[in-house]
């Protein structure tokens, strides 16, 4: 039985992709959530311990996403749950929770943005190209497929202090 996951957090890095032998594109990213509650001793909210899954995406999914997103960037992944037990040369031993993504998403919390659906007929790599010519402006930030809007590093610059304390999470 397989346990399908919704987490939603910050990319911790850009999104690495490759390609199978068989031809396979395969896209991964770390996704780190840290849970945020408010402390009413302090009336301030206080971060928790951040927990880091690695998420992996398949076929148009991965194109889709090294395409669209990058470090930083909040996101929204349902999938199917891995807990894995591993163990190194060096004799170290540890577990990784990795995601089988089925879907990735914008965080809309942060911002807004435009969805363009990719046309059966479209490449990757034309939907790419177009996406770049569509979000030309810099104070947006380009999500690929033509999303645009407001990158998070943009809001967190404007009023941090505003954010850090509206934010639940």
């Amino acid at each position: 039985m397989t346990e399908t996951i919704t987490v939603r957090g910050f990319l911790g890095g850009d999104v690495e992709e490759f390609t199978t032998v068989q031809g396979l594109p395969i896209s991964n990213f770390r996704l780190g959530c840290t849970p945020r509650r408010y402390d009413r001793k302090t009336e301030r909210w206080v971060n928790g311990e951040t927990n880091w899954y690695t998420v992996s995406a398949f076929r148009q999914l991965a194109q889709n996403v090294k395409s669209s997103l990058s470090k930083g960037d909040p996101v929204v992944v349902t999938g199917r749950l891995r807990v894995r037990q591993w163990e190194n040369e060096k004799g170290q031993r540890g577990t990784s929770v990795e995601i089988d993504a089925e879907a990735v998403g914008y965080d809309l919390t942060f911002g807004t943005g435009s969805f363009t659906r990719l046309g059966s007929a479209a490449s990757p790599e034309e939907s790419h190209q177009s996406a770049e010519e569509s979000s030309s402006d810099s104070d947006t930030a380009s999500f690929g497929s033509g999303y645009t809007g407001q990158s998070l590093e943009d809001s967190a610059n404007k009023d941090s202090s505003d954010l850090e304390e509206k934010v639940p999470f």
